[in-house]
């Protein structure tokens, strides 16, 4: 049996960041700030203190050390889990749409954890 872990097309590192998101369907509601847990070359898992539906779209802007502006990708909420902190969710969101300059930057910032790590 394999774990969800070892399933995973892009490999995830441990990443503490800001994250701004909003519904791609209410642009109106204005954007919430939030706190990344982990990235990958697909998808960014963050902690919400809203339920966000699964299939949601979302609009996000992730800052990286790397990058002086956030990256910016449109995401698809694909899981979500209650956390033992009342009201809080971890949510886990594909990317579906992201610029081929920041998807490169968050290439190169994630390839350079990867080579620190193993020195």
């Amino acid at each position: 049996m394999t774990s969800g872990e070892d399933k995973r097309r892009f490999p995830r590192i441990e990443f503490r960041m800001p994250v701004q998101y909003h519904n791609l369907k209410n642009p109106r509601e204005g954007s919430i700030g939030s706190l990344t847990k982990n990235i990958s070359e697909g998808g960014v898992k963050f902690v919400a203190n809203e339920f966000l539906p699964l299939a949601s779209r979302l609009v996000m802007e992730i800052s990286l050390p790397t990058v002086p502006r956030p990256i910016k990708a449109i995401a698809k909420v694909a899981w979500v889990r209650k956390t033992a902190v009342a009201e809080q969710y971890e949510v886990g969101n594909q990317f579906l749409e992201i610029s081929r300059d920041d998807k490169n930057h968050l290439t190169d910032y994630i390839n350079r954890v990867f080579d620190s790590s193993s020195n």
